[in-house]
């Protein structure tokens, strides 16, 4: 080959990467430019998580107030969860020990309770009374 031939040849390649290099630029900042959008992307989703995570625990606040409400003989100490179904299930368990104490006291005051008043009167007891001495006590109530 001529020493010609070789000058085109590698002005051709110089050429050819030249073009390479253009459109490696192109793609790296049609990347970058994508890159950028995505973050932004990224940016707004995260600003929505925790705008729904506020919201999620307000709703969760609200709820378990609600369900205090309902169940006024469930102690507010007995509630917890910081979700719907945590707070659910600490309530049946609440209510659970509620009923068990509330079934042991009532058992205790009913063992322990004193009738109001006097008992009722009875007549008194003949049965050991010999015969004549009870005709005596029905002719006497008789006459009262």
């Amino acid at each position: 080959m001529t020493e010609e031939t070789k000058d085109a040849e590698r002005e051709a390649e110089v050429q050819g990467n030249e073009e390479t290099e253009i459109d490696w630029k192109a793609v790296n900042e049609e990347l970058q430019g994508r890159i950028g959008q995505l973050e932004e992307g990224i940016a707004s989703r995260d600003s929505e998580l925790a705008a729904l995570k506020d919201s999620l625990v307000g709703a969760v606040a609200k709820y378990r107030a609600a369900v205090m409400a309902s169940a006024p003989g469930v102690p507010e100490e007995l509630l917890k969860g910081e979700t719907v179904e945590e707070i659910d299930a600490s309530l049946e368990l609440a209510q659970g020990i509620v009923a068990k104490v509330r079934q042991e006291f009532e058992s205790e005051v009913a063992a322990r309770s004193i009738p109001a008043g006097a008992p009722p009167r009875t007549p008194p007891d003949l049965s050991a009374l010999p015969p004549g001495e009870k005709i005596a006590q029905a002719l006497a109530r008789q006459r009262t």
